[in-house]
């Protein structure tokens, strides 16, 4: 394969704007360089710019907490452009959800923004003295004090006042809410009011930080180097997007996958007991009854034609919520739907609206509300404890729950506030034997929407994936639900290997650029994906070279981890999946074998090129990536925290 170095770049590179801010919140200094040329093709963009700098500038074993580590805003050349849902961006940092390569990204209008005042990438180290919001106002940058106008407010106010501060609507404003603030570890970060860099904790990041905001706002153009040419491509693909390959996303948005997931015995049901119900068979739990029934307007974000983005909303005749208006997502269905055993909308929405507005991801949210209430059913935490009742199908009861949870008060606050693993911890230290069994995450990080009892390659995607319990880094789960390979077998483990690598660096380099997920069956082949790179920026990449650097950007946050201290026990799913099988449905009756899950975990190493048995990579597939500045820098030089009661 090509070498980085071998492909030549230009004398100007368009696209990208080059700009990088570094903004030492201690010293309240900000100061700008510009991105080298060979930084943008080495690393595209996003994911890979994130990976890249915790690398370089972190310091391995530092609390994710504490002041020394390393918050990072990016996005790649195609914001504000013609290429469909690019206006994304993405953060980066330790988690201080998992301990290791912490990453969200949302979408909305702040990378289109950003990208509109001429940032591509914002590296925020130290700690401000008291509570900031940071500004990019074309070329002015600048932090503004907020304890007394901002801090404690929620993401949805925060982002009014500053919109009616700067007298202009489309300014982009990335916010925590209170859970960020106090710092809770699986706080996220709302944009767009209805839009969320929510998983691994990076809202705890910006918190621990006093950072309250980011606002951008921009007049400045962009341009492509061959704006012809892909001009032509980018409407082809805008084309595409308004078809078939998008149909169900815009037809009634990401909960279309409920009856599918149930029909083939995937969709997750009371924390993963079962993996079908009748109340998603038989309804109201439907993407079909949401759309027709709640759902009262569809939005997109900027440059995005699918509009996958559905609000529900509840009557005004509604006792409880009225007038509630809710944005809608398989995965918060999940969680604060069927993983708790409930089938009543108002409820998930109203769930849905305290985690976007108070600043948690939802997706943690409702997982870590499910294992609630499977513990309260188990009788491991009870009335006394939380005063009042919480067993699956609570409604009331578990839109309380999730408040307390989310604002840290009362028992399930203290206990259940900072996501699933902690709650487990804290509720062995005192004495609640086996909780921990109940704790629906990988690394620490909560599980989507797929129960995996019968999806025995995503079981291993979604295990490897480097954030933690993510079907959005590692889409292994098609390989099942497709019938690419027998879902309850372990046979051709190296196959299957390079099955869900193939995915996983691909979905590396839609991260980099970065571009929605649910476009990626709009471009004919690889080959294409590669040319509205080539068209945008002039460098000129083929399928090959991009690749391998979604490769490359893969085995650096591996490798990350590694110098966290992980190993390959960190890389198994939940015991339940292992030990108790469905009772009805097409999984009944399985369960995951660990034999032959160990087998087709190594035989992903080996297709790696990493050591089948250890999972770390060997010396020659580092150096044919590019990353020999990795050798000999394994070795982790802090074991990473395992308490989490402590802040």
């Amino acid at each position: 394969m090509s070498k980085a170095k071998e492909i030549p770049i230009p004398e100007e590179v368009k696209g990208y704007s080059q700009l990088r801010l570094d903004v030492d919140l201690t010293n309240e200094k900000i100061t700008k360089s510009q991105i080298s040329k060979e930084f943008l093709r080495d690393w595209i963009g996003g994911y890979g710019f994130g990976a890249k700098i915790l690398w370089d500038e972190l310091e391995p074993g530092v609390d994710p907490l504490g002041p020394e580590n390393v918050f990072v805003y990016a996005h790649g050349p195609f914001p504000t452009t013609l290429l469909p849902t690019s206006s994304k961006y993405g953060v980066f940092a330790k988690s201080p959800l998992t301990g290791f390569f912490g990453m969200a990204i949302s979408s909305g209008s702040v990378a289109a923004q950003a990208r509109r005042a001429g940032v591509n990438l914002i590296v925020f180290k130290g700690k401000a003295p008291e509570p900031v919001y940071m500004v990019v106002d074309d070329d002015d940058y600048y932090l503004v004090p907020c304890e007394k106008t901002l801090w404690g407010k929620g993401c949805w106010e925060t982002e009014e006042i500053l919109r009616h501060e700067f007298q202009d609507q489309r300014l982009a404003v990335m916010s925590i809410g209170p859970a960020g603030e106090r710092m809770s570890r699986i706080a996220c970060i709302t944009n767009d009011r209805n839009r969320q860099a929510g998983r691994t904790g990076m809202g705890a990041v910006m918190g621990s930080k006093n950072l309250k905001a980011i606002c951008f706002r921009g007049t400045k153009g962009v341009q492509v180097a061959h704006p012809a040419e892909f001009y032509k491509l980018a409407k082809k693909l805008i084309k595409v997007a308004n078809g078939p390959a998008t149909a169900k996303y815009r037809d009634q948005g990401t909960p279309a996958g409920l009856t599918s997931y149930n029909k083939l015995g995937m969709m997750p049901i009371f924390n993963h007991r079962e993996g079908t119900w009748e109340k998603i068979t038989e309804g109201p739990i439907t993407g079909e009854i949401l759309n027709e029934e709640w759902v009262v307007k569809k939005v997109a974000c900027s440059q995005c034609s699918i509009a996958c983005d559905h609000l529900a909303r509840v009557p005004k005749s509604h006792p409880d919520y009225p007038n509630l208006i809710a944005s809608v997502d398989i995965e918060l269905v999940y969680g604060f739907g069927t993983a708790c055993g409930n089938w009543d909308w108002p409820t998930i929405f109203k769930c849905i609206t305290l985690c976007d507005n108070l600043g948690i991801d939802a997706i943690s949210g409702g997982v870590t509300a499910a294992m609630a209430c499977d513990l309260y059913e188990e009788g491991i935490i009870t009335k006394e404890d939380l005063g009042y009742e919480l067993p699956f199908g609570s409604t009331h009861n578990l839109v309380r729950f999730t408040e307390e949870m989310i604002m840290g008060k009362g028992f399930a606050g203290k206990i259940f506030g900072d996501g699933t693993k902690m709650a487990g911890v804290r509720l062995e230290e005192m004495g609640r034997k086996n909780a921990s069994y109940h704790a629906m995450q990988i690394k620490g990080l909560e599980m989507p929407a797929f129960d995996i009892h019968g999806m025995t390659s995503f079981a291993v995607g979604e295990s490897v994936a480097v954030r933690g319990a993510c079907h959005l880094r590692n889409g292994a789960y098609g390989l099942d639900a497709k019938g690419t390979f027998d879902r309850f077998s372990y046979d051709k483990p190296l196959e299957r290997g390079k099955a869900i690598m193939d995915i996983e660096n691909i979905y590396a380099i839609i991260d980099s650029y970065i571009i929605c997920k649910f476009t990626r069956g709009i471009y004919e082949n690889d080959a294409e994906m590669a040319k509205v790179y080539e068209l945008v920026t002039g460098i000129p990449v083929t399928d090959e070279f991009i690749i391998k650097r979604g490769a490359a950007i893969v085995n650096l946050s591996k490798c990350f981890n590694i110098r966290e201290g992980w190993t390959r026990a960190d890389d198994h799913p939940p015991q339940r999946f292992f030990k108790e099988a469905h009772t009805k449905g097409p999984a009944k009756g399985f369960t995951l074998d660990e034999k032959g899950f160990q087998t087709l975990l190594s035989g992903y190493y080996e297709a790696r090129g990493w050591d089948p048995e250890t999972g770390i990579p060997k010396e020659e597939t580092l150096r044919d990536l590019g990353l020999d500045f990795v050798i000999g820098k394994l070795e982790p030089k802090a074991a990473k925290p395992k308490k989490g009661g402590k802040k």
